[in-house]
Formats: structure tokens, C-alpha cells, sequence
């Protein structure tokens, strides 16, 4: 039975909004950076400049801000998830929402069930659930707007869903690489009607966000897959160019400034990767073949699909003898159109890239478009980057930090470590001049915003983050595994 319960309700008919939203995964366009000039504290502790906290079950998705509300969700318990609405000024919760998730099964250690980002105006709170589809409901009061089912998704790999839809304009945008049924869906947002839907069935499993690029020739939507950026019309979801220069697939989102778009990725061959996954895991027999026996003693007691075993052996296993081994493993897990950068390599089994590529282009943009291309030892394969005036910043596990030139890729600083040696999940953020990067090991980091590293303080939240902070109305909003706190 699904649940509503309201706390309390603004006498007004809607929000007002304030200085500046916060309304998706990373803030405006994914960006990750505030342009409000409230200013925004640098000393914090989990009992130091807190304005309030509230408690909450498990959950690694961000906070998002619009209209004076923050929305998060968390894991009421194992069968159950949860969306939650708080007043941003004052703490209190002003109602949630629960659903039973049903056959949910494993995920990674790391992640959680409750793994993606509501995205909010000041009408209506947009939220993705796995078995649930997309969810819509009021901002003010939580009710029931529209909801639309969609295939629920499959991965072999326990990485589980992570994707989060985002606004643009009047759609809903949100795209799902996964292991099936890949496709980028964009929705009308008042009603849920299906405005477009493109098949991506070219692409392996990715989790990369669409972004908003401004060209001469108007507004792009840009989505970063296995292999391929590839540039949207957003009025009919056509593919206006696409530029063959990524890896198997890809966990940052890219950032957009000025008609630019700047990528920082790191990945492995998808033979490497399925490889060292299933062939050399425990349940495998190391002999540098896959079958279809191993990948499901890999999955466990979960069957894996049939449709699975038709897309990857069906058109990878060249000689019939029931493995996969060397080239065929490409064949297999990668669309021939994709191969960039993906091809088995023993001795190189993982690469990294930093990378520019104009907007505005028409076709197979590879040749003409890709503005700098540096291959570099120093990017994340989770943490997206942040472009600052003329700089691109990178921050890896570890805490190493590098900033390169956005005009040809040149390093300005780096490789540097920020005083906080911690597995990082959650990407920087910007505001007031600092730069904020959050650690699992619950620490975060200040940053000056300059040419220059400098630290200004490492805080410790007594609690792992792996959600991307919030800022809005000269406040961070930090969502930790068990909590969802201000900090002015």
C-alpha cells in the first residue's frame, strides 16, 4: 500500500522561490556550480554550523533544492523506499511519500537501493525507483501528479541503477544504459506524456546525465554513451552529431560552457572488464573465455535473461563453440559502431581521457568537432569535473587533485593531494569562491576557487558521503547514508 503523509503545508498556494534552486544531480545544467553570492561557510562539523539535521534511512542520492523545499529519499527499510520533503530554512519535514519496492535483489556495497536524485520546480518533485518507474507528485504536498512504468532495469555487474532524470524546460529528460533495454526518454512534465523516446540499444551499461548545450544553432541536448558523444534535437529527439572519442562506458556527466563540452573518463576494455569480473572471480575458471555457465554462476541465483544471452553470444561468438574469447568478447558486449577506445589491450587494461568537443556540429562530428583530446593519468571513473573560468578540476580517489586548461588541456596544477586521502563518489561543487568535494570517509574538503591549490579546511560530517552536496540560499545541504543536513 502506498502511503502519504503530510506534515505541514504553506498557506500559500505555491512557494516562493528563492535566491537560487538547486534543482537536480549537481545543480543548474549539472554543472555543479552556484552563481548566488550569499556566502557559504568554510570551518563546519556534524555539530559545528549545522542549522538542522534530519534523520534518514540509507541513501547515497543528492539533495536537490527548489522553492524554499529540499527533497531527498532514503530507504525506509529493505522492502520499502522513501521521498522526503523538508523546509530548507527551518528543517521541518513537510510530508513523505512510501512505496514498497518489491524484488529488489543485490546491489553493491557501496551503493544503495536508494541511489538516485529527485529532480524539483516549485510545482511537482520528479523521482526515479528501479521497480517503480517514474514518479510524480506535488512539491507543496507529496499527492500524486503521474506516473509512467518503465522496463525495470537489468546489469550482470551489481553496480544497480544510478541514473536521475533532470529538467529542461517543459521535459523530463532521463536516460537508462543498462544491460536491456537502453534508451533516453524525454517526457512532457505537466502530464508524463511520452514526447520522444530514442533506442540505445548501441550502448553497453553507462551513467552519464544528459546536459544542456547553447550553440549558434540553437539548444542541444548532449548525452555521453559507450564510445560515442552524441548530440540531441530537443524538439523531436533526433541524433544531430555524434563524436566517436569515449571508452566502453562512462559514470561522469559532462559540463557545458560556452558551446563546450568537457568530458574527464576513465574505464577499461569491456574483454578486460568482463574478464576480470566473471572469468577470474570465484565462481569462474580463469582460462580467458566466457560462457554462459559463468555468467550465471557469476549472477548467483538470479537468472540471468535469455534476452541477454541473444544480444551478446548471438552476435559474438563467431566459431558457434558456446564461449566467448579475445575478439569476440568486443563482438559481443560492444555495438560495431563503438568501438572507440574499447578494444581488448592486456597491458593497457584501463584508460583515462580528458576531453573537448564543440557543440553545434551535424553528422560524425569526430574529426571536426573534438576541440583536444589528452590521454592522463589523473581522472576518476565516478567523480565528474568541474570547469572554473578557464580551468577544468579533477579530484580522484585518494584525494588527488589536477587542473588543466580548458582552452587546450594544458595542466595548470597537479597531480596534488587536498589533506583528505578518501574514496570520493560525490563530485565538486562551487559557490561563493570555495570548492567543496565530499569523501566517503565523511570528510569534506574546502577549496579556494584560484589558479592555485589551496586548502582551506577538511571538515568531518561523522558520516560516509556519496551524494553530491547542495547549495542554495547561502547554505550547503549534505546528504550523508543516515542523514540530510544543513550547514550555514
Amino acid at each position: 500500500m502506498i502511503r502519504i503523509i503530510v506534515f505541514c503545508i504553506g498557506v500559500t498556494a505555491v512557494a516562493s522561490a528563492f535566491a537560487e534552486d538547486w534543482p537536480q544531480f549537481r545543480g543548474p545544467n549539472c554543472t555543479g556550480i552556484s552563481t548566488a553570492a550569499a556566502p557559504l561557510p568554510v570551518d563546519f562539523s556534524e555539530t559545528e554550523g549545522v542549522t538542522w539535521t534530519a534523520k534518514l534511512g540509507d541513501g547515497i542520492g543528492c539533495p536537490v533544492v527548489a522553492a524554499g523545499r529540499v527533497f531527498t529519499s532514503a530507504m525506509v527499510d529493505d522492502e520499502t523506499v522513501g521521498l522526503f520533503a523538508f523546509d530548507a530554512a527551518t528543517g521541518d519535514e513537510l510530508w513523505h511519500r512510501t512505496w514498497p519496492v518489491g524484488d529488489i535483489g543485490d546491489t553493491h556495497k557501496t551503493n544503495s537501493h536508494a541511489s538516485t536524485t529527485p529532480v524539483a520546480d516549485a510545482e511537482r518533485v520528479y523521482f526515479y525507483f528501479g521497480t517503480l518507474g517514474m514518479i510524480t507528485v506535488d512539491a507543496m504536498t507529496g499527492k500524486d501528479v503521474w506516473r509512467k512504468e518503465l522496463p525495470v532495469p537489468y546489469f550482470v555487474f551489481k553496480w544497480g541503477a544510478g541514473m536521475s532524470p533532470v529538467l529542461y524546460r517543459d521535459l523530463l529528460l532521463f536516460c537508462q544504459d543498462d544491460d536491456l533495454n537502453p534508451a533516453f526518454y524525454a517526457f512532457d512534465k505537466r502530464t508524463g506524456k511520452l514526447k520522444w523516446k530514442d533506442d540505445r540499444n548501441d550502448m553497453s551499461v553507462n551513467y552519464s546525465h544528459p546536459v544542456i548545450c547553447k550553440t549558434d544553432e540553437g539548444d542541444e541536448i548532449v548525452v555521453a554513451g559507450t564510445g560515442i558523444l552524441v548530440g540531441y534535437d530537443p524538439t523531436n529527439g533526433k541524433r544531430l552529431w555524434q563524436a566517436k572519442t569515449l571508452l566502453r562506458n562512462i559514470k561522469t556527466t559532462p559540463v557545458c560552457k560556452d558551446g563546450v563540452i568537457y568530458i574527464s573518463l576513465q574505464s577499461g576494455g569491456i574483454a578486460n572488464q568482463w574478464l576480470a569480473s566473471v572469468d577470474r572471480a570465484e565462481t569462474g575458471n580463469n582460462d580467458g573465455k566466457l560462457t554462459r555457465e559463468e555468467i550465471q554462476a557469476f549472477v548467483g541465483n538470479r537468472t540471468v535473461p535469455e534476452k541477454f544471452f541473444e544480444k551478446t553470444f548471438g552476435r559474438g561468438d563467431l566459431d558457434g563453440d558456446g564461449d566467448l574469447e579475445g575478439r569476440e568478447l568486443d563482438i559481443a558486449f560492444l555495438h560495431s559502431e563503438n568501438f572507440a577506445g574499447a578494444s581488448y589491450d592486456a597491458k593497457n587494461p584501463a584508460a583515462e581521457f580528458i576531453l573537448a568537443v564543440r557543440g553545434g556540429g551535424r553528422g560524425d562530428v569526430t574529426d571536426t568537432h573534438v576541440l583536444w583530446k589528452h590521454s592522463t593519468k589523473h581522472t576518476d571513473h565516478i567523480v565528474s569535473p568541474i570547469i572554473l573560468d578557464n580551468r577544468m578540476l579533477l579530484v580522484k580517489c585518494g584525494g588527488i587533485a589536477t587542473c588543466f586548461d580548458t582552452g587546450n588541456g594544458d595542466k595548470i596544477f597537479g597531480p596534488v593531494r587536498i589533506g583528505n586521502e578518501g574514496d570520493y563518489f560525490a563530485s565538486p561543487i562551487c559557490g561563493d569562491g570555495k570548492i567543496y568535494v565530499a569523501s566517503e570517509n565523511g570528510k569534506i574538503v574546502v577549496l579556494r576557487d584560484s589558479n592555485e591549490l589551496e586548502v582551506l579546511a577538511v571538515n568531518d560530517m561523522g558520516d560516509s558521503i556519496l551524494g553530491t552536496p547542495a547549495i542554495a540560499d547561502g547554505a550547503l545541504f549534505v546528504r550523508t547514508r543516515k542523514s540530510l543536513m544543513k550547514i550555514q
